[in-house]
């Protein structure tokens, strides 16, 4: 009854921040004019808000800022003694930063290291905070562009990267982040730049209190579907998530924006509707995974989860089991590698719902924009096969999918498979990098270079603890897999964009698929685990199943 209330308060905090989200998305995405502060950024760039990009353009410039945020934020990981507060900080080597970089420009996160001792104030919050805003525009930009494609009509533009980047972060993501960096302050997260502080305890014993300032990263941290903590236990530290309440605000925060541009699309395209469908679609995927992962770590397996009740090891007593199953649930649906409890300590069953949310493309409902293009391909896929079975020829929201399309949904939908499987098996099969990873052997040491390499090719951040991350080897090769994960499927998506907005609008016809019902939402519910048990069941089999069957 717990976890349901808790559930149940969580979809409704959800629900009152999803309407007014999808209408600022959507002026966002559509509107024609500039706010002040906007149109100083468009005149320091050189940039005339008026013009619109090809795809080819659109995807150059979204390729182009994210390499130039690479190699910016690679040299202020390389400085870190050198700026303020850096303290006694260590500071990364060469591979580690360069791994670092592409994790936080892609809206990965992954972190191999432990922020505390690693990192300096200014290079949190310049470096990565700045991050956690930019990477989470680009997603977010990206999929208006895919949005705005399904409503145009013979046009060969499909927007200006530069506006939908500038538009997504002064009007959405600085004040939302303004205002929940408030409210996790007045709940107990700290907020300073005040040096760590080594005191005496009652017991006699000495302890160091750090300080930083989390709020504000934390904030955009769940707001951008990031996820990477200020501390090396992130959401389980109690300066970073004190309570239930910010447990449950950062919960609702990390939904917020994936749920609400569901709705963006049906606005643009004129018919609510189609955005319900979407959002039907991405909630049955949500509360199934919440379900079965609850589920799985209540009904533990062993003596000791038999005497606590539950499978209690590796969760944070102030959250218990409920809070932690759905806090990983919902992170690892929505592309965000937050954690308030140890991954690797989930039950066997609980790690195989944790990575085939991932594996599914994190699309129920997926990180900031990449949930929403995802969506919208699979959504492709599913009228594509329903045509087929009915002999015509594929419609969705007005668009006939032809072959140039489906080649693109069919490369898009192969390209992260490869690169999760590839770099598990690179890692199981070679005897050095096994080595120098995977610390548990048989199922368990497999499900955790799995979880790994799905983390980073879908661009979420957790991993198992197990998972010896930081070799040279290993911080090189996730880092060929969160940038290939990442901009691959941009774009292909940005070129399936341009298809579709220089494509003709074809009125509604007896043999269309209506894409406005519950059969169309049940039908991507269906198509999208299909989709991952093709490319994945060998795999699964051998490691969080076997573990499971054990």
């Amino acid at each position: 009854m717990a976890a349901l209330a808790q559930v149940a308060a969580l979809v409704a905090l959800v629900a009152l921040l999803v309407w007014p989200l999808s209408r600022v998305l959507t002026r966002a995405a559509t509107g024609d004019g500039d706010l002040a502060v906007e149109r100083w950024v468009y005149r320091a760039a050189g940039v005339d808000s008026r013009s619109r990009q090809t795809w080819r353009s659109y995807a150059t410039s979204v390729l182009a800022f994210s390499a130039v945020s690479t190699v910016v934020l690679f040299a202020i990981l390389m400085a870190n003694n050198r700026l303020p507060w850096a303290g006694q900080t260590q500071g990364m080597p060469w591979h580690g930063a360069l791994n670092t970089a592409v994790s936080f420009v892609t809206n990965t996160n992954w972190q191999w290291y432990s922020p505390e001792p690693t990192l300096g104030y200014a290079t949190q919050a310049v470096g990565l905070t700045v991050q956690n805003f930019l990477s989470a525009a680009v997603g977010i930009s990206v999929a208006f562009a895919l949005a705005r494609a399904f409503a145009a009509r013979h046009e060969a533009t499909i927007g200006n990267f530069w506006v939908d980047l500038t538009r997504v972060t002064a009007r959405v993501l600085v004040p939302l982040a303004v205002i929940a960096t408030g409210l996790f302050i007045a709940g107990g997260v700290i907020d300073n730049f005040a040096s760590p502080r080594t005191v005496v305890t009652v017991t006699g014993g000495v302890q160091t209190i750090p300080g930083g300032p989390v709020a504000s990263q934390e904030a955009i941290k769940q707001i951008g579907t990031n996820g990477g903590g200020f501390f090396n236990a992130n959401a389980s530290h109690p300066f970073e998530n004190p309570s239930s309440l910010t447990n449950l605000l950062s919960i609702a925060l990390l939904l917020a924006i994936p749920f609400a541009l569901p709705l963006v699309v049906g606005r643009i395209l004129g018919s609510r509707r189609q955005g319900a469908a979407l959002l039907g679609a991405m909630g049955t995927l949500w509360i199934a995974s919440v379900a079965l992962l609850t589920w799985a770590e209540a009904a533990g397996r062993g003596a000791a989860p038999a005497l606590a009740g539950a499978a209690l090891e590796g969760k944070e007593v102030r959250f218990g089991t409920a809070a932690s199953a759905l806090y990983a649930a919902s992170t690892t649906a929505t592309s965000t590698g937050s954690v308030n409890a140890m991954h690797d300590s989930l039950t066997a069953p609980g790690s195989l719902v944790a990575v085939v949310n991932m594996l599914l493309g994190e699309i129920g409902p997926g990180g900031v924009g990449s949930g929403l293009y995802g969506m919208l391909v699979v959504a492709i896929l599913a009228v594509f096969l329903a045509g087929l079975m009915v002999g015509r020829t594929p419609e969705l929201y007005g668009k006939k999918i032809g072959a140039r399309e489906m080649t693109l949904v069919a490369a898009y939908t192969v390209v992260t498979p490869a690169l999760v499987l590839g770099g598990t098996a690179l890692t199981v099969g070679i005897g050095a990098l096994r080595d120098a990873a995977i610390t548990q052997a048989g199922p368990h040491g497999i499900t955790s270079a799995l979880y790994a390499y799905a983390s980073a090719a879908n661009n979420n951040g957790s991993a198992f603890a197990s998972f010896a991350a930081g070799s040279v080897a290993q911080n090189l090769l996730l880092a060929a897999a969160m940038a290939l994960g990442r901009f691959v499927p941009i774009v292909l998506v940005l070129a399936l964009a341009g298809a579709l907005a220089a494509a003709p609008r074809v009125p509604t016809s007896a043999g269309t698929l209506r894409s406005d019902t519950w059969l169309f939402g049940a039908l991507i519910v269906g198509i999208a685990p299909l989709v991952a048990l093709v490319a994945y069941a060998p795999v699964l089999a051998l490691g969080p199943l076997a573990e499971a069957l054990s």
